[in-house]
């Protein structure tokens, strides 16, 4: 029984980031099929990071009690909705929102998390609650290649298809698959707290990941100014509230807050250096570097990213048992650089590129399979759902942030009136990785917390 509990929970998790990376491979055929620019056909993507950010702490919230499988279930039906929108020849704007929705599939993560901790034996929950923090590294490997296919073969509304046939299979699975509840009182939604940090957060990732906002510097300092004052009223708030939506004085101790700063600068890292193979490997022949791989070629490339990945979240729980956490989150990341290193070396090579890849996607999996027992040390079961939401947060405030870097410093690595940057751009941006990296795993070698069962 909980054999098939653990897999249902990770089958539902895995569907729920293949839908998520659906966007990634479709930005140019949204642009040309639906006569929209690139900078507009970019939001199908961004859009899914802000809802999925945005609505963790309350589905965490909601599901911290007897709603949880409610909540899940509410969840999933939503993300339906959103691919059906997807589907439908409809607007743009259509397509955008039914892009929203498929982002909160992002936010169930932590839900499922929750329902592993409370309902499977000790050492089965460890091992599928690592499972489950890696399945958006699987995920990647999975979508990318055969939602390129389909929309090489079918068309877009195929490609987009793909992913509400997944979220259908998603639903059905976790509504049979889902345990009752205890019943217990009803959960309280600090919906003035929720409100402020949706604010705050969307201010901070619409200046990351929207790099044209600094074309008007006076509009991005204002937007992050009154985003960081938003965000300073909520956590005045949530200090004073009965039942805030985040328990911030639990947030506050050590542990936890190293945990998440952690998996925020290393965020950025990782996913710096995931932009920069993506696009090099992609790199027009005109260029005199790079592979010039076609969409399905590029996405197939990502294959060993998501094979390495999965592979360190089926490892990580055992090797944590003869190694601490905080030495096999400081070997994931020596991996990450080394993959960094790698690439600078033998980047005019595509089999040690692909051997980049592969070592990269081993890194994102290990320490996205270790952070859980990082970050929940000392966390009441209860409170599982809504901290593991605040981490999913910081981990996508950290990826926006890589992305935006990868971007940013390639574009100053582009000659005047170039297309394309150099090739010593992208050595030098790979090596732009190496800081927060070395950061990242000095904050967690400071973390004196002791080990979590």
């Amino acid at each position: 029984m909980a054999d098939r509990m653990g897999a249902a929970l990770v089958g539902t998790a895995l569907a729920g980031a293949v839908i998520g990376s659906v966007g990634a491979p479709l930005i140019t055929p949204v642009a040309t099929g639906m006569h929209v620019s690139l900078d507009a056909a970019q939001w199908t993507l961004t859009v899914t990071l802000f809802s999925g950010a945005i609505a963790g702490p309350v589905l965490g919230r909601l599901g911290s009690g007897p709603y949880r499988r409610a909540t899940i279930l509410a969840t999933l039906a939503l993300v339906v909705a959103g691919g059906l929108l997807t589907v439908l020849p409809l607007p743009y704007a259509a397509l955008v929102i039914g892009r929203g929705l498929q982002g909160l599939g992002v936010a169930v993560g932590a839900l499922l998390m929750s329902v592993a901790r409370a309902h499977l034996p000790p050492e089965r929950s460890t091992a599928t609650i690592a499972a489950l923090s890696v399945a958006s590294t699987v995920g990647i490997g999975v979508g990318y290649p055969v939602i390129s296919l389909l929309d090489q073969l079918a068309g877009l509304r195929a490609a987009y298809g793909f992913g509400f046939l997944l979220s259908a299979v998603a639903l059905v699975i976790a509504w049979r698959a889902l345990p009752a509840e205890a019943p217990g009182e009803p959960p309280r939604i600090d919906v003035t707290g929720a409100v402020l940090l949706a604010l705050g957060t969307l201010g901070v990732l619409l200046v990351i990941a929207e790099p044209t906002i600094w074309s008007a510097p006076w509009l991005a300092a204002g937007l992050l100014a009154g985003s960081a004052a938003v965000l300073a009223a909520w956590a005045f708030i949530e200090l004073r509230t009965a039942v805030p939506l985040v328990n911030l004085r639990l947030l506050g101790q050590g542990p936890l807050l190293r945990a998440n700063l952690a998996i925020l600068v290393a965020g950025a890292g990782l996913y710096l250096l995931f932009s920069l193979f993506t696009r090099y490997v992609q790199t027009p022949g005109g260029a005199h570097y790079g592979f010039a791989l076609p969409g399905v070629a590029a996405g197939a490339a990502l294959i060993p990213f998501s094979l390495l990945g999965f592979a360190a979240g089926k490892a990580v729980p055992r090797l944590i048992a003869r190694v601490t956490e905080r030495w096999m989150y400081a070997v994931s990341i020596v991996i990450a650089a080394a993959s960094a290193l790698l690439f600078a070396v033998g980047n005019q090579s595509l089999a040690l590129v692909l051997v980049a890849i592969a070592l990269l996607g081993f890194a994102v999996g290990g320490v996205f399979a270790v952070m859980p027992k990082l970050v929940l040390v000392g966390v009441p079961p209860e409170e599982t759902a809504s901290v593991l939401s605040i981490n999913q947060i910081a981990r996508s405030i950290g990826m926006a942030v890589g992305s935006a870097l990868a971007g940013l410093l390639l574009a100053a690595a582009t000659p005047s009136g170039a297309l394309l940057p150099t090739r010593n751009g992208y050595l030098t941006t790979a090596l732009w990785a190496l800081p927060p990296l070395a950061v990242s795993a000095l904050i967690i070698a400071t973390n004196g917390s002791p080990r979590t069962s």
